[in-house]
């Protein structure tokens, strides 16, 4: 008990640390460039108490949960020896992480209501919630396919920057090809897919493989998957909008 609350003193304090600097960054702007005085200061005050606290409950519960049980499937894979289901855990991981993620809900949505506007789908819920939906499902086999290559690679220790270089490659080329009102959101899909759910657990998939096999190093063969998972998505998306227009 003694030792989970120092863990959890630890984390809070890195948490004060990390967002002093941005809000000291808001005050000098606000207090010394623009000449205003803080807005509301009651409501700023209790709100960066509510980022520090979701801040560090977040990053607590990370080191807690979900970090060890990444590692430990990993670990639980690789003596079972089934390439098969750790590909198949790999890509519904991916898949599970992304479709959840809350980054790629809010983009997904508001790229609907742009769609709709510019009357590239139609204007009914309907049509926006299909676009949305179709767009995140896209983004997630994106990610879960992502997996099973940087699993792979793992497994054969390909090296990863043949493999990164040609995607992008890809990128390029379909970009020339790609309707103009995709590319934007194409390319910003590739980053909200590295967020607050899908990186913790990724990170840990990784890491805990590579620890297990014998031969792999978990810091040049543990890392990597998290580009793989942002390089895909932009793919994807991009044949979505080329299959959608």
């Amino acid at each position: 008990m003694n030792k989970e609350l120092s863990n959890f003193l630890r984390v809070l304090l890195g948490s004060l640390r990390d967002l002093l600097p941005i809000v000291l960054v808001i005050l000098f702007f606000e207090l010394v460039v623009l000449h205003q005085s803080v807005p509301n200061v009651t409501g700023l005050l209790f709100g960066t108490l509510l980022v520090v606290l979701g801040l560090t409950f977040f990053t607590f519960g990370l080191e807690m949960g979900l970090f060890p049980i990444g590692e430990a499937m990993a670990h639980a894979f690789a003596r079972k020896g089934s390439v098969f289901w750790l590909l198949l855990f790999s890509f519904t991981l991916g898949f599970g992480t992304t479709i959840a993620e809350p980054a790629l809900i809010a983009v997904a949505d508001e790229a609907a209501k742009i769609a709709a506007d510019g009357a590239i789908i139609g204007i009914s819920e309907a049509a926006q919630e299909s676009y949305a939906n179709g767009l995140r499902i896209t983004v997630a086999v994106a990610v879960g396919l992502a997996l099973v290559i940087g699993v792979l690679r793992i497994l054969r220790a390909w090296p990863i920057h043949y493999l990164i270089a040609g995607g992008y490659l890809v990128v390029v080329i379909m970009t020339a090809f790609a309707p103009e009102f995709i590319i934007g959101i194409a390319y910003d899909s590739g980053g909200v897919t590295t967020s607050t759910i899908t990186v913790p657990l990724v990170t840990a998939l990784g890491v805990g493989l590579a620890s297990s096999i014998k031969g792999r190093n978990p810091m040049t063969d543990g890392f990597g998957l998290i580009a793989f998972a942002s390089l895909t998505p932009i793919i994807f998306v991009l044949v979505y909008g080329m299959v959608v227009s």
